[in-house]
């Protein structure tokens, strides 16, 4: 046994650090590494990159200008914050819900279909119930646009990248890898939404309901071997229970150190939507001569700011492995605040651009981090509804808070002093994060992290490895 101990030490250094502990089937854990290695031959990563591309490019063309459309149809300000809060407010609902049953699905794909469902329907439903809804009873709109939208693309989302990343971790892929893909998706149809919007708003919801269509297609009838295997396997009844029960995720929510970081989360990654959906690109398009300009330059910023984005959800865990994953956080807090406070004191449209890129590396750093911080200090087995309830969730509250009475501040005292007061939220947050954010080697009841100067040099330990196994020959 101590030889055979000897002969694998430095293959497990190799090893991926995403895959789970404690694998006993070392078939599927050496496939695993091997299509780590080769990432285009793996299956479940081509097949999980391609479902959330179609799913971004989905919501994507009409979402980065829904705000813009929302005013189009004549919501000022505090209208469209109420829009936001009902949304956020479902969002939250649905997510909880999302959740748990996809923790007690495991690698089931249920819930993406119905999702997939929904994206391939939103046309239709804009055209033909929403927008004539909005024109008549903008609360009945409101109410039931919500259920839609949030089933479809705000709660989706989180679902659809918690589904993935438990992917990543059962078939040997880089999350951020495959996450990269939905920025890609995001980036290319930004590119063209602005010049779609100016000639009729309908055709971008229309242009999601393709996009839609082929997220169904993909979801539904691609299923590779190993995907395949790992239901069944799953199904069997002699299997070991990997899903969390009832209790389980019930006591995630008496977990103070949950908590901790609901609170950091309320307050800094809420504003993602607040500012940058709700504030954003109507202040942006004001800076130009005309509006539809200013929609043009807006979509092609936004196209170019989310392909660096996908770039760096390739980087980030670089970052990671360097800085680690509280540092990460901290740093994409730091983002924030620099990003939302400079766009209140610069108002030209060439250095608002060159501000609205620091979005670019920001959306990595509360991604990736958050999901392998949940990993590394909790049960991974409940990563969907910690990510739903720690992550998600936490957003969609502060959306419900600070929607409305933001978008009256916008209202009342315009730009630079509501962006400047979003900026000193989070620079707070910022600030006691810093406190209450545990060390990567605090509480590590999941997966260990370890940075890359915490890893000792190999060579001496594969010398002496070498020399043992020349002895024993």
């Amino acid at each position: 046994m101590k030889k055979a101990t000897i002969q694998f030490e430095p293959i497990a250094r190799f090893l991926p650090h995403h895959l789970p502990q404690g694998t006993e089937n070392n078939e599927v854990f050496m496939a695993s590494t091997q299509s780590n290695a080769k990432i285009w031959r793996n299956p479940s990563y081509l097949q999980s990159s391609t479902g959330i591309f179609l799913f971004f490019c989905s919501w994507g063309i009409w979402w980065s200008f829904f705000q813009r459309w929302l005013n189009s149809m004549g919501l000022n300000g505090a209208e469209v914050g109420t829009i936001y809060s009902i949304n956020s407010l479902a969002t939250l609902l649905l997510m909880f819900g999302y959740g748990i049953l996809q923790d007690k699905l495991g690698l089931k794909r249920h819930l993406v279909l119905a999702i997939s469902v929904i994206a391939a329907l939103i046309g239709p439903f804009v055209q033909f119930v929403y927008a004539p809804l909005m024109s008549v009873n903008m609360m009945a709109a409101a109410l039931i646009g919500s259920i839609v939208l949030s089933a479809g693309f705000m709660a989706g989302c989180s679902l659809i990248e918690a589904l993935t990343e438990r992917y990543s971790r059962r078939f040997g892929f880089e999350y951020g890898q495959a996450r990269a893909w939905g920025s890609f998706g995001y980036a290319i149809v930004a590119l063209v939404a602005g010049i779609v919007f100016n000639i009729n708003p309908m055709i971008n919801f229309w242009i999601g309901s393709a996009f839609g269509v082929g997220m169904l297609i993909v979801y539904l009838t691609w299923y590779p071997a190993e995907q395949r295997e790992a239901i069944k396997q799953s199904d069997e009844p002699s299997a070991e229970q990997s899903s969390p029960s009832l209790k389980d995720m019930l006591h995630v929510l008496r977990m103070p150190a949950l908590w901790v970081l609901i609170v950091f989360m309320l307050l800094t990654n809420t504003f993602y939507t607040v500012f940058d959906q709700q504030m954003f690109p109507t202040y942006y398009a004001s800076l130009f001569a005309n509006e539809a300009t200013g929609n043009t330059v807006y979509g092609m910023l936004n196209s170019v700011q989310v392909f660096c984005e996908s770039a760096m959800m390739g980087v980030v865990p670089i970052i990671m492995r360097k800085i680690g994953v509280r540092n990460a956080l901290l740093l994409g807090a730091t983002v924030m605040f620099l990003r939302i406070g400079l766009c209140g004191i610069f108002h030209n449209p060439v250095a608002i651009s060159i501000v609205k890129m620091f979005h670019a590396i920001e959306v990595p750093l509360f991604c990736l981090p958050a999901f392998r911080y949940f990993t590394l200090h909790f049960n991974p087995k409940l990563s969907a509804t910690l990510y739903m309830v720690g992550f998600q969730i936490a957003s969609q509250i502060g959306q419900v808070v600070f929607s409305t009475p933001l978008g009256m501040l916008h209202d009342r005292m315009g730009d630079r002093t509501t962006f400047l007061t979003i900026s000193g939220i989070v620079l707070a947050a910022t600030i006691y994060g810093f406190f209450v954010i545990k060390r990567d080697d605090q509480q590590v009841d999941g997966d260990p992290f370890i940075r890359d100067s915490q890893k000792k040099p190999t060579l001496a330990a594969d010398e002496t490895i070498l020399a043992a196994d020349s002895e024993d020959m």
